[in-house]
């Protein structure tokens, strides 16, 4: 189910309205005693507090000697973004905490001849290379329940995407669910894969980048990289259930961080470039470095900017944040 649009900054940043009312209530008195506040409110401190207790968290609100200090809302987006940043760094470094706790996992040094099996002890599981991994996957569909959960940020670049689209298109046709999440480039550069794996029912969303490739299938199997990365052998395949569920959580949490592209349900791939600009300038990056990140022109970047500036009446690009913010943009 879509999402209702944010109609103001704090429900933008992801605030209940409860919260808004409460900081335009009291952003004006920024600086004040909080029983000066609290009085003004006809509240008494400790219930003042309490209904700013979303803001405390965030430091969007703060005490101090007693008074109640509030960022406005240049200051409370910038902290926010800033916020956003480091939570997906912290999710990459999951990611990379991961890796470092299965050491043999991560023995990239140790590559099994093509066809050999080497079991993982203590872990549940074993690195392969060679034979067929289309079939391997199909194999593994077969005998396992759940859904289908997939890290794809290179692989439609592989020749065998149709008869990885065929297994997909059994197994949803079966009343079981794929969900993929592709790079940003992904929708420039393979627009009729990602078309394909939509009109056989597949949910995709998109994110400016991903950390590797990988493969879920219900609470039992994992399969990824060895090491993490993007190479196509040699593969981890992991069964030990606290891995996988894991491993799950951090696509759950890539999932809640990507964005659905409403166009493929109408048979197109294509990307909502002012939302992906915003959130690309709200992190600081550069133009070179969107333009990488998005697999378009470094010229189409600097025109896609210029216009969102324009349309939003920002003259900087920091105000154009802030106004995207307040519309529900971002």
């Amino acid at each position: 189910m879509p999402r209702p649009a944010p109609d103001s900054m704090m429900t933008a940043l992801g605030f209940p309205a409860s919260v808004e009312r409460i900081y335009q209530k009291v952003q004006l008195q920024s600086g004040r005693e909080l029983l000066w506040v609290a009085s003004a409110l006809m509240s008494t401190p400790d219930q003042l507090l309490a209904e700013l207790r979303p803001l405390l968290d965030t430091g969007i609100a703060r005490v101090e000697d007693s008074r109640l200090y509030i960022d406005s809302p240049a200051e409370a987006l910038a902290r926010m973004a800033a916020v956003s940043a480091a939570r997906a760094g912290e999710a990459h470094d999951r990611l990379e905490g991961l890796a470092a706790a299965i050491p043999f996992l991560t023995a990239g040094a140790v590559r099994p001849a093509p066809g050999d099996v080497h079991d993982i002890t203590p872990i549940d599981g074993e690195i392969s290379s060679g034979g067929q991994p289309v079939g391997l996957i199909a194999a593994l569909i077969a005998q396992s329940k759940g859904d289908m959960l997939w890290l794809r940020p290179d692989q439609w670049r592989i020749p065998r995407e149709d008869a990885m689209l065929k297994v997909v298109g059994d197994l949803i046709a079966s009343g079981r669910k794929s969900r993929a999440i592709y790079p940003v480039r992904a929708l420039h550069e393979a627009p009729a894969t990602l078309t394909a794996r939509a009109e056989v029912g597949e949910q995709i969303r998109v994110l400016p980048d991903l950390p590797t490739r990988m493969f879920i299938i219900g609470t039992t199997h994992a399969v990824l990289p060895e090491p993490m990365g993007f190479a196509d052998e040699p593969r981890s395949l992991v069964r030990q259930r606290g891995l996988v569920e894991a491993l799950t959580l951090l696509f759950e949490l890539l999932w809640e961080r990507a964005a659905p592209v409403p166009s493929l349900d109408r048979g197109e791939a294509r990307p909502d470039l002012r939302r992906f600009l915003l959130q690309q300038l709200a992190t600081g990056a550069q133009d070179e470095q969107i333009a990488r990140t998005l697999g378009i022109s470094l010229r189409t970047v600097r025109r896609r900017v210029a216009d969102v500036l324009t349309e939003l009446g920002a003259d900087t690009r920091f105000q154009a944040g802030v106004e995207a913010s307040r519309r529900g943009w971002l």
